[in-house]
């Protein structure tokens, strides 16, 4: 079975978020206009040719019919080669100044991959701090971890920290994580999906078919959080 043809399996099990998107949900039925900023590293940027997250979610959100009329935009603030600690140096100016209702921050790869360049302590430091300067302001949280990829496999327990500390600072703010290391390693792992298959031949970077597969279950996972609390 080529990429091409392969079905997308999105596991809602593993993807569900957990908690509200109070300030998403508010937007849809208040206004016409709704702005979404993704922020992380390559994942989010885009490489390799392949179309990223960002505008597929973006086409996505658009194209829901329970979303009728709503101008959704998702505005790509990735940055190649960044991790945790640049990227809360960019909140002001690439989240916060921009007002979304949603923040999707893409977290964690970098710390394994360039492991030489990052204390893990450090990572956990900076995602708590984002976390927390994020808290208070006018919009819902959600983190997206790692990808199970060939580099990522390669020091599995480097990342399984990683994993174990996003997990945790997001348990400790009570935002939403979008499970991307459980969903890839289950295609993986259980639905014999080889790993060949899901990264785009760098063995970093997640094919055209894993990309497009895993923001159909982020755009999944967003329309159908749990309702707000009345």
């Amino acid at each position: 079975m080529t990429n091409a043809s392969r079905p997308c399996n999105t596991h809602p099990d593993i993807v569900a978020f957990k908690y509200p998107l109070p300030h998403f949900a508010e937007a849809l039925k208040t206004q016409r206009k709704i702005k979404i900023v993704a922020i992380g590293s390559s994942s989010t940027a885009g490489t390799d040719g392949v179309l990223p997250f960002p505008p597929r979610l973006e086409f996505a959100l658009r194209s829901e019919p329970d979303f009728y009329g709503r101008m959704i935009d998702v505005i790509n603030r990735g940055i190649g080669g960044q991790e945790a600690p640049e990227e809360i140096a960019r909140f002001e100016s690439d989240v916060i100044a921009e007002a979304p209702v949603l923040v999707i921050w893409q977290v964690g790869t970098n710390a394994v991959f360039h492991d030489q360049d990052h204390n893990p302590k450090d990572i956990s430091a900076a995602i708590e701090a984002g976390l927390g300067w994020l808290a208070p302001l006018p919009m819902d949280v959600v983190l997206m971890d790692l990808q199970y990829t060939q580099a990522m496999v390669d020091k599995i327990l480097l990342a399984e920290d990683i994993e174990g500390r996003i997990l945790a600072a997001a348990e400790a703010a009570k935002v939403n994580v979008f499970q991307r290391w459980a969903l890839m390693r289950r295609w993986c792992i259980q639905d014999g999906i080889a790993l060949a298959d899901m990264d785009d031949g760098g063995h970093l970077h997640t094919s055209d078919w894993a990309t497009r597969c895993v923001s159909q279950a982020l755009f999944e996972a967003i329309r159908d959080a749990p309702e707000p609390v009345a």
